[in-house]
């Protein structure tokens, strides 16, 4: 999992209007062709712990390689992504990342098993996505997918872990899309296993904030 820098002042970047009062947009049901599970499942999956029982099948990282570490690591911020070998089996998704039109960096399947409301509230988390993002530039975000259709599944995001009455849940249905700034927000996934016994999958990307990803948003709006 990844650890927070820094706090930074966010007034120094380029940012999204539409992000600043809740820090999250609940986007539209992706309409255009979803992806099969083909393209997802039988990919090569790392062990990378973010929010729960979780495994990474890398799509774009910082050199190409199934890297699932900040783009830091590698000297620059989370742009500029490299499509890993992976993107060959996965071309309905790579559509998706690209259709958005905005600078993309680090690209993921995540591979959640079923857990409890309890577990997902201990996991909840902030990213860290802006370590390295030069001062006027835009602000890394991340946007998701949902792959498997688990409508009785959550995405759970608190502004501060502690306070509940900062809450809010988003459904998971096959084709849910949203975009957080998860550096702002706490958050996990509560893939309740009352309900499934079969993993979660999602589409992770991070995207440059700016005029394409407003435009891209715009497009995605109810």
């Amino acid at each position: 999992m990844d650890t927070p820098g820094e706090k930074k002042d966010k007034s120094k970047y380029v940012t999204l209007p539409v992000m600043e009062k809740t820090g999250w947009v609940e986007l539209k049901k992706y309409e255009d062709q979803m992806p099969s599970p083909s393209e997802w499942e039988g990919l090569e999956y790392v062990d990378w712990k973010s929010g729960g029982d979780t495994n990474f099948a890398i799509l774009a990282s910082a050199n190409g390689e199934h890297d699932p570490r900040g783009f830091w690591e590698h000297g620059k911020p989370d742009k500029d992504g490299v499509w890993t070998d992976n993107i060959e089996r996965s071309q309905t998704i790579k559509k998706w990342v690209e259709s958005v039109g905005a600078n993309y960096g680090r690209v993921r399947i995540i591979k959640l098993l079923p857990n409890t409301e309890e577990e997902t509230i201990r996991n909840l988390h902030p990213d860290d996505n802006n370590r390295v993002t030069e001062e006027g530039t835009g602000w890394v975000v991340r946007a998701w997918l949902q792959l498997t259709d688990n409508p009785e599944s959550y995405m759970v995001l608190r502004e501060d872990k502690e306070d509940a009455s900062t809450e809010h849940r988003i459904a998971l249905p096959a084709g849910a899309q949203m975009i957080l700034d998860s550096e702002r927000l706490w958050h996990a996934v509560w893939h309740n296993s009352d309900t499934y016994t079969e993993p979660r999958y999602a589409l992770i990307a991070s995207f440059e904030s700016g005029p394409e990803l407003q435009s891209w948003i715009d497009s995605q709006l109810p």
